[in-house]
């Protein structure tokens, strides 16, 4: 009996372009630039003003300002002795920077610039930091006190601490009065009652182990930790503490962003790559692009009205810790 193969073959190749087409996706993220940053000292959070578009960059003793319109040093906060985060906070037009090493928070004019103030912290070791807009404090969290410092936006005072029961890392607040916070050394998220300043539960993140950044997703009630002992980034019910699912990323994670308007998580790595997950519903997610950035990028901030993602590196010698003079560069990537 003649058989036509074509039509065997048409539907083969038809088959297997389709699964193709399910495995291989375009780059939906590419460089776009790098801008240079002056001075050579050690690197940390950063942080945008979306109200006066611009970009906060930590390095060493200094915090570098970059217009977001020109994508241009434009201004620095000066004179301090390590810092870590900035918060901002616009309503009283006014920044908060975790000076680590001087056990301080410094207040600065998001207009000038000018240092307004520096606060005395009472926990050691002052680093992430946050507003929260229900309580109107700043969070700054300590990780050798094990306790957040809680600071009033027009006192320009410590107000209390909140004790947290393990070294903090990132957090986020959900405006309503909870803030959540990954504890790196007990692989837990704690939940913060900013009415009572008190921790009312801590959710435990296993698989994750060695938590760092966390996002938000409020409308669909999830939070996103990035985990660096399994390489992974574990989506929790902040209703129950459950961890719905797991998504591997790369090695070394720091910090972690969430893009409500695209849908778009990304986990940016110090092995040189931001790991970015499409949300395709609340309990369901995939990897969508390994980009590659630059080895120790791992500090990152998403603008919201461009969807650009900005991180920050110097360059080091080869095989070492040692800073190259003059490469601090904020590496900038577009959607596509």
């Amino acid at each position: 009996m003649q058989i036509n193969i074509r039509p065997v073959i048409f539907i083969a190749f038809m088959a297997f372009t389709s699964i193709a087409g399910k495995t291989q996706t375009a780059d939906i993220y590419s460089f776009d630039k790098s801008i240079a940053v002056p001075g050579d000292g050690g690197y940390d959070y950063i942080s945008i003003d979306e109200v006066n578009r611009h970009l906060f960059v930590s390095h060493g003793t200094s915090v570098n300002v970059i217009d977001l319109k020109t994508e241009q040093v434009i201004g620095s906060i000066d004179s301090m002795k390590g810092v870590h985060g900035i918060a901002v906070v616009n309503e009283v037009n006014k920044g908060f920077i975790t000076d680590g090493r001087a056990n301080a928070v410094v207040v600065f004019d998001l207009a000038t610039f000018k240092t307004i103030a520096t606060i005395p912290v009472t926990p050691k070791g002052p680093d992430g930091i946050i507003y929260d807009p229900f309580s109107k404090k700043v969070f700054a969290f300590c990780g050798d006190g094990n306790a957040a410092s809680v600071i009033d936006i027009n006192t320009l005072k410590e107000s209390g601490t909140v004790d947290l029961g393990g070294g903090p890392e990132f957090a986020v607040s959900d405006g309503k009065g909870i803030i959540y916070n990954n504890l790196e050394d007990k692989n837990s998220l704690d939940v913060i009652d900013t009415k009572t300043m008190k921790v009312i539960t801590s959710y435990p993140l296993a698989p994750c182990g060695g938590p760092t950044g966390v996002a938000l997703d409020a409308a669909n009630q999830r939070a996103f930790s990035g985990c660096r002992e399994n390489k992974g980034m574990s989506v929790v019910d902040i209703k129950t503490g459950k961890v719905i699912t797991t998504i591997p990323i790369g090695a070394g994670v720091d910090a972690v962003v969430y893009d409500a308007a695209n849908k778009l998580v990304f986990c940016s790595n110090g092995d040189g790559t931001t790991t970015i997950i499409k949300q395709n519903s609340a309990d369901d997610y995939s990897v969508v692009q390994t980009l590659a950035t630059q080895p120790r990028a791992k500090t990152m901030a998403l603008d919201k009205v461009t969807h650009k993602i900005y991180l920050s590196a110097p360059k080091f010698e080869t095989g070492t810790r040692k800073i190259i003079p003059g490469s601090f560069t904020v590496l900038v990537y577009k959607k596509n």
